[in-house]
């Protein structure tokens, strides 16, 4: 496992991200994973659908108005977490993803942590995420931050709603 200290989490409004920080890497490597899971692969983020594609080629837009969480190790961008806020008093985390080739060394956790003390510290009393059914290392990981599952708010088949105040 990964010591916190050798992972850098950066938090940033989406409008300030920089232009090239790794950030588009690790939301296409998502999203083409998340789509041939879902079974309908795609060979490059170009064919990926418009909302996603969005995301990949213009992050800084896409996410504008999210808190945007990108860990390091050294020079390598090798994690990503958006916090969307929602009304009431809520947030959404979104696109958590860790480079596979780190994975099992906690950078998922140190991403969670920055994003849980950052809502924390705006007053957000909620926060909820969605991830798909077959991804059960996700799911251990959220219910060991807390997160239990909940209604859903998303009719998406395998689709599983979580939540946990903060």
């Amino acid at each position: 496992m990964t010591d916190h200290h050798e992972v850098a989490v950066v938090g940033r409004p989406g409008r300030d991200l920089p232009v090239d920080d790794g950030l588009a890497a690790l939301l296409a490597a998502y999203h083409l994973r998340t789509e041939a899971e879902k079974g309908a692969p795609v060979a490059e983020a170009e064919g990926l659908p418009d909302r996603y594609r969005a995301e990949v080629t213009d992050p800084r837009t896409a996410f504008a108005d999210d808190m945007v969480f990108v860990a390091r190790i050294g020079d390598a961008s090798v994690g990503c977490l958006v916090v969307t806020p929602l009304p009431r008093g809520r947030a959404e985390i979104k696109r958590l993803w860790t480079d596979p080739d780190v994975r099992g060394r906690g950078i998922g956790s140190a991403l969670l942590d920055a994003a849980l003390a950052r809502t924390a510290d705006s007053g957000v009393a909620t926060v909820r995420l969605s991830v798909w059914e077959w991804r059960t290392g996700a799911i251990t990981l959220y219910e060991r931050f807390g997160f239990a599952v909940t209604k859903s708010w998303d009719e998406r088949d395998q689709l599983v709603c979580m939540e946990r105040s903060v």
